[in-house]
């Protein structure tokens, strides 16, 4: 698998004035362009193509279209984006986070440290109907709150011990959601045990009221991904591509594998598990964090932390697209 060549998503003032053309989490195309999502709001962005680059921006705050339960403002941390039968899914990380260390006083670090945040937007599952005409949202679902995914963790043998863990310290991450008929598959990109990667399956129904639920606890699948998490995941086929990559806050290796779900069981060595590609990533920037199947059948990744080289004159940024 090759680089074709770049393309640039283009975006307007408000959202590089809240960086999301530099923490793009979540990607998928449509007819008639693309659906984007970064990880640092609580909005999802369509761009369309305009004839040499992805453009025309609309920004949709998912609080415009189900209960966000810490209101329209607090970021979502938006890491995955799905299309099928006619809606639109976004899945929030699920995890908790650890404050950054700003300071160079080693008091002050060590107690930024010691805080971990929980952020209710963050624990959420989406589904928006997207209109047949207009391709914009309409009201839609949401399992958050009691019934959000964690809460069905609680006493699970593998993930339990891993809920009070943040996300970059190897404790429970969404990143990236893929639906099959009624079935919702979420990628961790961690916990990562002795080296498996997992992907859970969920079957979320109606509540009513603009609720979902989950029927069941979610089905685990143990992948043998050599130590790495999962980033990203889209439907190929009757299959899965895997977007792969470190489950702590490390640059790489990064690469695109294929499962294919239907001769797999819920244990899923590395020989049942296909390599189609090692992508490139940069030191501190250029981590990638997004993946989607386009219509001609070629592979658009997007970037989070993307390097100056990828950041375009009109405030875009480049995406890569690879032959399959």
């Amino acid at each position: 698998m090759g680089l074709v060549e770049q393309v640039e998503l283009r975006f307007d003032p408000a959202s590089r004035a809240a960086r999301t053309h530099t923490n793009l989490s979540a990607l998928r195309q449509d007819g008639t362009g693309l659906w984007v999502a970064g990880d640092e709001t609580a909005t999802v962005e369509h761009l369309a193509w305009t004839g040499d680059h992805y453009g025309a921006q609309r920004t949709f705050r998912l609080a415009d279209y189900v209960p966000l339960p810490a209101g329209p403002d607090d970021e979502a941390d938006i890491e995955g984006l799905a299309r099928a039968d006619g809606h639109l899914w976004a899945v929030g990380s699920h995890s908790l986070k650890r404050r950054r260390v700003k300071s160079k006083d080693p008091a002050k670090a060590a107690r930024r440290l010691a805080t971990v945040i929980r952020e209710e937007n963050r624990f959420v599952l989406v589904r928006l109907p997207l209109d047949p005409v207009t391709n914009e949202p309409r009201a839609g679902s949401i399992l958050s709150g009691g019934d959000n995914i964690t809460a069905h963790l609680r006493d699970d043998a593998h993930l339990a011990p891993f809920l009070a863990l943040p996300g970059k310290d190897n404790g429970l991450d969404v990143e990236g959601v893929a639906v099959r008929d009624e079935r919702v598959y979420l990628g961790l990109r961690g916990p990562v045990l002795r080296g498996w990667a997992m992907v859970l399956e969920v079957r979320p129904v109606e509540a009513g009221g603009g609720r979902l639920r989950l029927p069941e606890p979610p089905r685990k699948h143990f992948l043998d991904l050599g130590g790495l998490g999962v980033r990203d995941l889209c439907p190929y086929g009757d299959d899965l591509l895997l977007l792969t990559g470190p489950s702590m806050d490390l640059d790489g290796p990064v690469r695109v594998m294929r499962w294919r779900i239907r001769q797999s069981g819920e244990v899923v060595p590395s020989d049942e598990l296909e390599t189609l590609a090692e992508l490139p990533y940069g030191v501190g920037c250029d981590h990638p964090e997004g993946l989607a199947v386009l219509a001609d059948g070629r592979l658009m990744v997007v970037y989070d932390s993307p390097s100056p080289a990828r950041i375009t004159p009109a405030g875009g940024v480049l995406a890569d697209v690879f032959a399959l």
